[in-house]
């Protein structure tokens, strides 16, 4: 049974700093491709950041140069670190992986099968 355990939100002030992680067990982060997502309040859930099974990155564009997805295999982690956030950065934040077959956009929500529970990142400005 896939299970994915998202953790490191938490509130912060404009410009600063956070990583989320995203723990998973019965499914191996480092041979899928798995991507993050968010969601505020009365908005639809976006995708974020992706990394496809090549190691390939892909950011939205609201996010690009600021935002950084990575994997670590030993400890079968998906993290993603994410610098000078902005009010609009606030939302909660998902992992999801189990890529559907015939679904290449890593960015878009049904392209995903599993999904965690959440975590909240909240900015003040």
């Amino acid at each position: 049974q896939v299970q994915l355990v998202e953790s490191g939100g938490g509130s912060v002030q404009s410009g600063g700093s956070l990583r989320l992680s995203c723990a998973a067990s019965g499914y191996t982060v480092s041979r899928h491709s798995m991507a993050w997502f968010r969601q505020a309040p009365g908005e639809e859930r976006e995708g974020v950041a992706a990394v496809d099974i090549s190691g390939t990155e892909t950011y939205v564009d609201a996010v690009k140069g600021r935002f950084t997805i990575s994997r670590d295999n030993a400890k079968n982690t998906l993290y993603l670190q994410m610098n000078t956030l902005k009010a609009e950065d606030t939302a909660m934040y998902y992992c999801a992986a189990g890529r559907r077959t015939g679904m290449w956009n890593l960015l878009v929500p049904t392209t995903f099968t599993y999904w965690g529970q959440g975590t909240q990142v909240t900015v003040s400005s």
